[in-house]
């Protein structure tokens, strides 16, 4: 595997690694990445994964169509996932729910822990579901914040279950 390579990969899941609470453990689980293709520009710092792309590292999984790493200077700055829908999980240490979200876009920035999803979004942390246009999630506080479309049409949900229940749905995405 080219070096160049090796790290971008590397970079792409750190990022993903520090997601919602991750597993103390996921950091020290190999790396898998499968895609149709793959196309890396070491010197603009931009891999693009494209086709069926499957990332996971211990228990975090992203699919999408498309996912992009920008990595200036070798350095993981965001991470960008499309799909129809992209989803995403990942189970917090100490707890016994994944964590997962949806949306046609996520952005992952690396040194905010901000998760960022952008249309027909969808939260579900802790037994609890968020849905709207746009939802920001920050995985180091757990504030989870969301907005209705900017035509107002689509408005913003929150199921919060009863206590010791689930959220319609929170069993699968």
């Amino acid at each position: 595997m080219r070096p160049g390579l090796k790290a971008t990969l590397l970079l792409l899941m750190l990022a993903w690694a520090g997601a919602a609470g991750a597993l103390s453990t996921d950091k020290d689980q190999p790396i898998n990445i499968e895609a149709d293709t793959v196309e890396i520009d070491d010197k603009k710092g931009i891999s693009i994964y494209r086709g069926n792309v499957v990332v996971t590292q211990g228990s975090i999984r992203l699919d999408a169509d498309i996912a992009t790493a920008y990595t200036p200077g070798r350095q993981l700055q965001k991470v960008v996932a499309e799909g129809n829908p992209a989803r995403y999980k990942q189970r917090p240490d100490n707890k016994e729910e994944d964590v997962r979200a949806k949306a046609q876009r996520m952005e992952y920035y690396a040194t905010s822990g901000q998760l960022k999803l952008y249309e027909d979004a969808h939260l579900w942390h802790e037994g609890n579901e968020f849905s709207g246009n746009r939802i920001d999630y920050d995985t180091r506080t757990d504030v989870v914040q969301a907005a209705k479309a900017p035509s107002g049409k689509e408005r913003v949900q929150v199921v919060i279950p009863p206590k010791g229940k689930s959220a319609p749905g929170t069993k699968t995405p």
